[in-house]
């Protein structure tokens, strides 16, 4: 085996990638670049009855989007390819057969209503069916360990339905190593004898996951937990065929915010937060899934946030670049136990993110919305606008709300602020004001602001009966910015405009 890492993504294209899924995705990556090797995307499309035909572009451009893009796959650097399951049916057939040959496999002809009546009368019994050592070559089953030669090449020449099973072997204790779980022994008396191959071509997923983990050279097996139980099964594959095996990782659940169980589509939909990286549309229903880039999250905000749902650096560090994780992250101190998902806390990480990025890179992104409101302003003042606001927002399409009234000459005004300090004497301070502003060269924030104070305390004028009403009379309502940041950025004669408009309308 290839001594350069290599992992896979294997992801069965069944309908949307879920964060769950792009953790999984995310770890191999962190764990590849680390290690210089190789990040392999495979589609396991080996249930047909279960396809989507948009599940893998949705699973591609989700992986692109989160920056993560694989290093091999379906139509790039297909240097072990095909990488979709489907197109590789002829391979496992043939590892079928080697099974089947080394005793390892037997053919199996139970009907699914025989297994069903057998399940019901070991649960009568208070007991569990298990297909194994312990009945396969009872005279009730029907497979090629109890048939003869001849009956087992009738059958098959009679095109009945069969399936192949794997042989588990009898009275041995496994040793397995798991890079998260540490040593893990099972006893293989407790193994049923899986399904490995069906009459109709397909493999299940056992047979071909092992057969392509070898052919594709993968190093490391990084999964989600809900494959521990399939790892005895998978390793003594292995040895079946006299491979050397991978070394194997089983990540935790992502956890529900609230109660106990994996996190899943409804817990997203009653606690308003997506679960998907993208948002997906149901080709059947017509349904559409949020997903976190068109809810506004930024990408590396949200890659930042998952790498640290069940992963910690060992520090109390929390804001890591890529390239940081990618130097820092180690299967060593990845959690055995699930991880909680915090709704808020992403927020929080898309906040943090958003303080770091340029205005001008914030600018771009507002400019958009700004144009479909047929609002068109110039990047440096869009800029001067974020620049003021920006702390106060989480998504981008905050903006509008934290700042319309640097763009809008309010055309209404909050009826509660205006009974309380728009008094009788207003309009006539409003005036005088207006007459200071007029004579004010200089209109930056901090000589704005000496000024008319100056002309406050030399009045002696109340400073509320000014200040309120002039951020009325600029805003609207008593919310906003500083006030002679407001006056800076909109401009002198804006300014005028609006105290004018003001005391002509209240």
């Amino acid at each position: 085996m290839n001594s350069t890492v290599r992992v896979r993504f294997a992801p069965s294209p069944t309908g949307p990638l879920h964060i769950g899924g792009l953790r999984t995705a995310l770890y191999n990556y962190l764990f590849a670049k680390k290690k210089r090797g190789a990040f392999i995307l495979r589609i396991e499309d080996t249930d047909q009855t279960r396809y989507v035909a948009n599940a893998e572009k949705h699973i591609i451009d989700s992986l692109n989007w989160c920056n993560i893009p694989f290093d091999e796959g379906p139509g790039k650097n297909e240097k072990f390819g095909p990488y979709r399951q489907s197109e590789r049916k002829e391979i496992y057939k043939k590892y079928a057969e080697i099974l089947l040959e080394s005793g390892w496999a037997y053919y199996a002809f139970d009907t699914s209503e025989t297994l069903d009546l057998l399940r019901k009368e070991h649960e009568e019994k208070g007991k569990t069916f298990i297909y194994n050592w312990h009945n396969r070559t009872k005279k009730k089953l029907v497979n090629s360990l109890v048939l003869s030669k001849e009956e087992l090449q009738k059958r098959i020449q009679n095109g009945d339905a069969f399936v192949i099973r794997f042989k588990s072997p009898q009275d041995e204790i496994l040793e397995i190593e798991d890079e998260i779980r540490g040593k893990i022994s099972i006893d293989t008396n407790t193994l049923d004898d899986k399904v490995l191959f069906k009459s109709d071509g397909m493999p299940t997923y056992h047979l071909a996951n092992i057969v392509d983990d070898h052919l594709m050279e993968i190093t490391h097996v990084i999964r989600g937990e809900e494959w521990l139980p399939s790892m005895a099964l998978h390793k003594l594959l292995y040895q079946a065929f006299g491979w050397k095996a991978p070394k194997f990782a089983h990540l935790p659940l992502i956890l529900k915010p609230i109660g106990k169980g994996k996190l899943s589509k409804r817990d997203g939909d009653q606690l308003g937060f997506p679960v998907f990286p993208l948002a997906y549309k149901n080709e059947e229903t017509r349904d559409i899934s949020r997903g976190y880039k068109e809810d506004g999250y930024f990408a590396d905000g949200f890659i930042n946030m998952l790498a640290l749902l069940g992963w910690n650096p060992g520090t109390e560090q929390e804001i890591f670049s890529l390239e940081k994780l990618i130097q820092s992250f180690d299967l060593k101190r990845v959690s055995k136990s699930g991880a909680k998902f915090n709704p808020d806390k992403t927020k929080w990480f898309n906040q943090q993110y958003m303080q770091q990025k340029s205005n001008s890179e914030l600018a771009l992104l507002f400019t958009t919305i700004l144009n479909n409101k047929k609002i068109f302003r110039d990047q440096i003042y869009v800029e001067k606008v974020i620049s003021i606001i920006k702390k106060r927002a989480v998504f981008v399409s905050d903006f509008w709300e934290l700042s319309n009234y640097f763009f809008e000459t309010p055309s209404e005004f909050d009826e509660k602020a205006v009974s309380k300090n728009w008094k009788e004497e207003t309009a006539e301070l409003m005036i005088q004001l207006l007459d200071i502003i007029s004579k004010i060269d200089n209109f930056s924030a901090i000589n704005t602001e000496n000024v008319i104070k100056e002309w406050i305390t030399k009045h002696n004028i109340g400073l509320g009966s000014i200040m309120q009403p002039l951020r009325l009379s600029l805003v609207g309502a008593l919310k906003g910015a500083h006030l002679f940041d407001i006056m800076e950025i909109i401009g002198k004669d804006e300014t005028i405009k609006r105290i004018e408009n003001a005391t002509k309308n209240l």
